[in-house]
């Protein structure tokens, strides 16, 4: 366990959307242990990868014992299809970012997905951590229980976040289209969570990602008033058979109209 790691309160214990937020910041805090840790290249993103996912399995086993897990660096455990509530989690989004400090943009997902209450069938909870956003010690996590109500948009020009080394075609037509500048970035979550800051106004993707890419930045940015699916306009479903869920859409409301239209006429090229 990480050295920061200091035990859940009861409050926190008592509330999915804190414990997740909690279980992020656990995991960012040691992803930046495992920074220190003398190591490069794919030995770094090996290290940081297990570590993360060797942590979260831990305390989701000593809280939240009843419930399955889902990670991208787990076995997938098919009773998850016949359990009430379902973590879904990615320990390190943005593995190649992660391994080049002093570089911020890659993230820590945390997801809860159940079956009954308000809920029922979806995401309930999430938390993405951005670690090295903050500094050495203390992560920035945005989450579901008190997510940031997105303000109006403060750029003149529509911003859209892509890849910082493979922007798809699609969008750079989308971005001509729009008249909108494209924004490069590390992880899939940072991107989506770049919406919700206020630093982009739509993230689109397609041509591969699977549940644990989105499900918690998702989570968090429909908490924040975002509109979320896939690039055809239905919702995105999780923890289903399948956990291949290969495209997104997060985006300012405003701007969901405009960016369903283009891609039914032009599709994506997937």
């Amino acid at each position: 366990m990480s050295s920061f790691t200091a035990p859940p309160t009861a409050e926190v214990l008592a509330d999915d959307h804190l414990l997740a937020a909690w279980l992020a910041d656990a995991a960012g805090k040691r992803l930046l242990e495992v920074r220190t840790e003398g190591l490069e290249g794919k030995a770094l993103k090996d290290a940081g990868d297990r570590a993360a996912h060797d942590l979260l399995v831990q305390l989701l086993a000593a809280y939240r014992p009843d419930d399955a897990v889902l990670s991208e660096e787990g076995k997938d455990d098919k009773a998850r299809l016949q359990a009430d509530r379902v973590w879904i989690v990615d320990p390190l989004d943005g593995t190649r970012e992660f391994s080049e400090p002093p570089r911020a943009d890659w993230a820590v997902h945390v997801a809860l997905w159940t079956r009954t209450g308000p809920d029922a069938g979806d995401l309930s909870a999430g938390a993405v951590a951005q670690p090295a956003l903050a500094g050495a010690v203390e992560p920035s996590t945005f989450h579901t229980g008190a997510a940031p109500q997105v303000p109006p948009r403060t750029s003149d020009r529509i911003r859209i976040a892509v890849s910082r080394s493979r922007p798809p075609a699609f969008v750079e037509a989308l971005a001509a289209e729009l008249d909108a500048e494209l924004v490069p970035m590390g992880s899939a979550g940072v991107k989506m969570i770049s919406v919700v800051r206020d630093l982009t106004d739509a993230y689109v993707h397609a041509g591969g990602q699977y549940e644990w890419d989105s499900a918690a930045p998702v989570a968090v940015a429909r908490a924040a008033g975002l509109f979320t699916s896939r690039v055809d306009g239905s919702p995105l479903r999780y923890n289903q058979d399948d956990v291949y869920l290969p495209d997104v859409i997060v985006c300012r409301p405003e701007l969901a109209d405009r960016i369903l239209a283009f891609i039914e006429k032009n599709g994506t090229g997937a």
